[in-house]
This record gives C-alpha cells, structure tokens and sequence, in this order.
C-alpha cells in the first residue's frame, strides 16, 4: 500500500566497428534477462490507433501516436490515456484539418479498477477529443492535486482540466494554448521557478496536405516523404500565467529555434541547480537548451557535443530520455532513430559536454538494422542499474522493397544495463519480444504497485500494447511521489537521489521523454539486496533539500515539500 512521510529536515568499416564494441558486451552468462507479459486481452483494453494510410503518402499517416499512465483521479492506480488519429480521405484537400467522425476515432482514457483491469470512461470524462491526435502530456498547471492534460494534435492541440470529479474540461480557448501547425511531444516544465508548471509544445515541419510524389515511379514503390523536404519551424512555449491562462514566450525566453522536433526531455545536465531542455529532431541538429537561470535559454547542442553522431552526422532523432544511466550523478542523454543510423546514447562527461557511447556501450550493435521510437531508462529487475527499453519499427511500409534486410514491422528491445555496457535480453526476456509492431508511443510506470515497472506501447494503424513486468527477482524496490508546496505540485524538475550499500543513484522527476507519451511521474529505484534506503536526498525546483535515513523499500512512499532552507 503507498504511504505518506513528510520530511521533518555507415559503411563496412563502420560495420566491423560495431562488431568489434559488441566484443566487449559483458559474457550473456552474466545476464539476467527479464519477463514481460502481454497482458492487453485480458485488461478490458481494446483500443486500436487509427492512421487512415492513403494512397497519396500523407506523412502525418505514419508519425503517432501517443499514450499516457497516470493516475487522474488519485485513487493510487495508474490509469491510460491514449491519443488517437482522424479520418484522412484520398486525397486529403489542401488546407483542411483532419476532425474524428465516430467512435473508432476518439481519444480513449481507461480507468484502472481496484481488480487491475480497465474500464473506457472517455465520453463520462470529456476527452473524446477532436482532431488528428498526437501527443499527449499530463501535470498539474494550477496546483490543485488533480492531475490535468494537454494533448497534441494536426491543426490544434487541447488543454483539458481535471475537475477532480472523473470529468475534465476542456479550457483551451480560455488558456491560451492551442498552438496552431502540426504538434507531436510536449513536456510540462516549471520554466522560471515560479511554483508553476509551463508548457513547452514541439512541432514537427510546416506541412500541408499537398501532393508531393516521393519514392520511385513504379507500382508499389510509392513512399512517404523525407522531412528534408519540408521546413523546419520553431516549438511552442506556453508561460504559465498562474490565473487559467498561458502566455506564448518562445522567442523571449530563447526557445524557439526552428527545429523538426519529435522527443523532448529535461534535466539539470551541467549541475548548477536550473533544469535544462532537450529536444530530439528529425533528420538535422539535434538541440540541447541550457537554462542561463535569468528566464532565458541558449542552444548548446553542438557544443555540447550532443548534436550530431560520433562521425558527425545528423539523424532521425525522434524518442528521447535524459536520466543517470550509470550512476555517476550526472543525466545522460538517448536519441533513437532510423535504422542504418544507430541509437545515439551521449555520457555526460561533467564538463558541460558529452561522449557519444553508442559504440562503447553495446548500444549500436543492437540497433544498427532496428527503428526505434518510444524510449526509457528504468530498472526492470531493481539491482539499482538503469536499462533500457524501447518501441520499433520503420516509417516507411515500403522499406523492405529497397532493404531487404530491414523490416517495416519490428519487436521491441530490451536492454539490460550491466554496468560496463548494455547487453540485448529481448530474445529471452518472453514472448512480446518476438511480436514484430509497427511501434511507436511507449509509456512507463508500474501499474499494479507491485515493484516492477510496466510499460503501454501504442502502435501506428494498430493495437494497444499492455507489457506486465513479471521478470521473477529477489531484488528490493523503492517508489518515491513527490508532493510540491513551495514547488509545483508534481515535484517536476527535482532531483532525487537514492543511497543504498552499492552506491547511489539519481533520477529527474518527469512525465516528459519517450515519444509523444507521458510517463508516470513517481520516480522508481531497485534497491538491488538492500531492503532500505540508507538515505533518499531530493532536491526541489524551489531550492529545498530533504534527507530522510533509513527509508524501508518494497513501497510507494509520499513525500510532501517541508519548509526548509534551500540551496
């Protein structure tokens, strides 16, 4: 049961370089692989994305869409949210926005009963939604406990506020932030420190329904269009004005640098106390905004040595996440992309920059012929390490006529972190790991409280996925909900640090990263063979830190920001 304390203080060289960093993967002997069930049948969960694939290769057709797990009416059990497209007719006329027709096109939220399975509540909450949905984000803007929802769409996104009674409202209109272009991730963000979450809203290219002819000119060979061929264009941020509504402040506070943006995550990577924004593009610079801490941000990603490859390439970057993989103190940052191209995994080095790992690490063997999209670090078997787990699949339904050696529907990967590297577990890891999807959104949290981390997959024209932690280990765990007071209420940009006889570890509170999803926000640490924390640290957005000792695990523990002295 959760409980509450309050704190009382390339080419064939490139292929042969590959090979030769997999050699230094740790022995698979050594590897203790997972177990992931699907569990989706027998949820109550029956929802299918709608994609509405044309003749004329509409590229919005083949980009979501996203999926949330959070917790809306406080009950102590996650619940879903799923974004869902729109009819597209064939062709599509020029300078339409896509609108939901019937049932099959809605936006879905499931509750989640106290027996563990899942009941449609979408039309007694109010989110059926409108439009060719794309992301979805959730925090708590006005600090009222109840956590509300932003969602991303072609032509016009949607805040929705939580009334606290299972409906929302929609308050778009009123707040400010609709946006306008093609929307795909948002975060929620306490940008200036004022107690109050912001919004920062990607966008993808300038884009229209025109026709525009890529591919071959054969039967067949038909495809979607690069995203070189359309503009890049600036995200959207919205400041949170504290009465109901939001004003757009990207170009004054620095962030508007037109991108292709499809990832974004945040953490304090140079350690000087103000959380920092990172952004996943596609097919160009990849951008990393540092926070210079007077209401302004500048774009280091090249300096920072996290805009490009190790051979000094852009790629697709599309899912993100920016946490502490090696427990060092420091946020690393991961980039899937397309295959050919490898994941891109940057170690903070500490010194305001980073080294591209993706061949030291293990990382580019396993993906060099695999797509990725939704992507997160967690502990699926809590010995205190951080792996990875991530969604795939191409973009384009016709890669295999050109590369036969790729494939258009792909599993997911499973990666165990072993502490000098990753190592592939996904073929001994269940059955879901042989599931060729089309994958996409991926959401992260652990649905049943039981100490394992779960994930909800969404797929492109396809099914919702449920993947059940089951993987069988004697490892200790520690669940850690934040409660701001002086802070935003969800804790949002704190750091927590977690001590046990191994070592310690950090994580950066977010709902944000993945791809177009939203991620449970209650951070989750294995303790490895220690049954409690010797000591869990947080450091809070507002600047107050709390300690508490000895914090037993195998719980969800709920920690309210004390008044204290801050840094």
């Amino acid at each position: 049961m959760p409980v509450r304390l309050r704190c009382l203080l390339c080419g064939v060289g490139c292929l042969m370089l590959v090979a030769a960093m997999g050699r230094a993967q740790a022995p698979v002997a050594d590897v203790v692989p997972g177990t992931f069930v699907d569990t989706t049948a027998k949820s109550g969960i029956a929802f299918k994305g709608v994609a509405y694939h044309t003749a004329r290769k509409y590229l919005i057709e083949t980009m979501g869409s996203g999926v949330a797990v959070f917790d809306y009416d406080n009950d102590g059990l996650l619940d879903i949210f799923f974004a869902n497209g729109a009819p597209l007719t064939d062709p599509m006329p020029k300078g339409t926005v896509p609108q939901k027709k019937s049932a099959a096109d809605w936006n879905r939220l499931y509750h989640q009963k106290k027996d563990g399975t899942f009941e449609d509540v979408t039309e007694k909450a109010g989110l059926t939604g409108v439009g060719y949905g794309m992301g979805v984000a959730v925090g708590d803007y006005d600090n009222d406990g109840f956590e509300d929802l932003y969602v991303t769409a072609y032509g016009g996104n949607k805040l929705y506020h939580n009334n606290g009674n299972g409906t929302f409202t929609d308050v778009t209109e009123q707040s400010g932030t609709g946006g306008s272009g093609w929307s795909t991730s948002a975060a929620w963000v306490d940008l200036d420190n004022d107690g109050l979450l912001d919004l920062i809203v990607l966008r993808y290219v300038k884009w229209d329904f025109d026709d525009v002819f890529c591919g071959e000119h054969r039967e067949g060979y038909r495809a979607y269009c690069h995203p070189d061929i359309f503009p890049a264009i600036p995200a959207l941020v919205y400041h949170n004005d504290g009465n109901g509504h939001f004003t757009e402040v990207a170009k004054k506070m620095g962030l508007d640098v037109p991108g292709k943006g499809l990832g974004v995550a945040i953490a304090d990577y140079d350690r000087d106390g103000k959380i920092d924004v990172a952004v996943a593009n596609d097919s160009m610079l990849e951008f990393l905004y540092r926070n210079k801490g007077n209401g302004t941000f500048e774009e280091t990603g090249l300096m920072a040595e996290v805009a490009v490859d190790g051979d000094g390439r852009t790629y697709a970057g599309m899912g993100i996440d920016f946490q502490d993989y090696n427990n060092d103190g420091l946020p690393d940052l991961v980039i899937t992309n397309l295959a050919n191209q490898k994941y891109a995994l940057y170690r903070n080095t500490g010194d305001g920059s980073f080294s591209y790992d993706t061949y030291v690490s293990g990382v580019a063997k396993m993906t060099l012929l695999h797509s990725g999209w939704g992507i997160r670090f967690l502990d699926y078997d809590n010995d205190g390490l951080k792996d990875l787990l991530i969604t795939q699949g191409h973009d384009l339904d016709t890669v295999e006529l050109s590369y036969p050696q790729l494939r258009y529907r792909e599993p997911m990967l499973l990666a165990r972190n072993t502490g000098k590297g990753f190592v592939d577990v996904s073929k001994e890891s269940g059955a879901v790991f042989q599931q060729p999807w089309v994958g996409r959104g991926m959401a992260v949290g652990d649905l049943d409280n039981d100490g394992r981390v779960d994930a909800v997959v969404s797929t492109n024209d396809g099914t919702a996925h449920i993947l059940h932690n089951e993987t069988v280990t004697s490892n200790h765990w520690l669940t850690v909900n934040l409660v701001g007071h002086k802070s935003n209420r969800d804790g949002i940009g704190a750091e927590i640090k977690v001590t046990t006889s191994k070592g310690s570890q950090w994580w950066t509170v977010s709902t944000a990263g993945s791809y177009l999803s939203s991620n449970d926000k209650r951070p989750h640490f294995g303790l490895g063979a220690d049954a409690v924390a010797k000591e869990v640290e947080i450091r809070w957005p507002s600047g107050v830190v709390q300690k508490m000792l000895d914090v037993k695990g195998d719980r969800v523990v709920t920690v309210d920001e004390a008044a204290g002295v801050g840094r």
